[in-house]
């Protein structure tokens, strides 16, 4: 949210409709409205936000426009531009970062280049465990070795000009 109020200052209705189902972010990430209001209110608390205008509703209370504070900004650039700690997290935090950077106009190559480094040593690292794994375990690491090479994989791709389909 702190992104998106970066962006343009607005109001969570607004952002409602952005993190709907139907929204523009909504395939990767919903939020139910209340859970806006709530992180708006926080992020205003934490001085990362502020009201900038009051907008009067018929259809219900007043809309407070809130817009990123300088060092909001600040803090949402830092976050677009950091990779993914987990490989688990690809799928929600990574997705919403490409979204974002891409609603923004902005170049992905640096995060993407950032994730592939944060994720090459964990492969390698779970590629050698896997030599003298056996059982569940070696089930396991198998598991994160291939999600993980699986997400490099989708990294690469991303950086390709064209992603073409599997061959024929």
């Amino acid at each position: 949210m702190l992104c998106l109020v970066c962006e343009t200052p607005s109001h969570g209705f607004a952002i409602a409709r952005i993190t709907g189902a139907d929204g523009e972010l909504g395939h990767v990430w919903r939020v139910p409205k209340p859970v806006i209001y709530r992180a708006l209110q926080r992020l205003e608390t934490l001085e990362l936000v502020a009201t900038v205008e009051v907008q009067p509703s018929n259809a219900g209370p007043a809309r407070s426009m809130v817009a990123g504070t300088d060092g909001g900004c600040r803090a949402a650039a830092a976050w677009l531009a950091k990779p993914v700690s987990h490989n688990r997290d690809i799928r929600s935090e990574l997705l919403v970062k490409l979204a974002l950077l891409e609603r923004a106009g902005a170049d992905a190559g640096p995060l993407l280049a950032a994730q592939e480094a944060q994720l090459r040593p964990v492969a390698a690292g779970l590629q050698d465990q896997l030599s003298s794994a056996s059982g569940f375990d070696r089930t396991v690491l198998l598991w994160r070795y291939e999600t993980v090479t699986g997400t490099l994989r989708f990294l690469d791709a991303l950086r390709q000009p064209s992603v073409a389909g599997p061959a024929s």
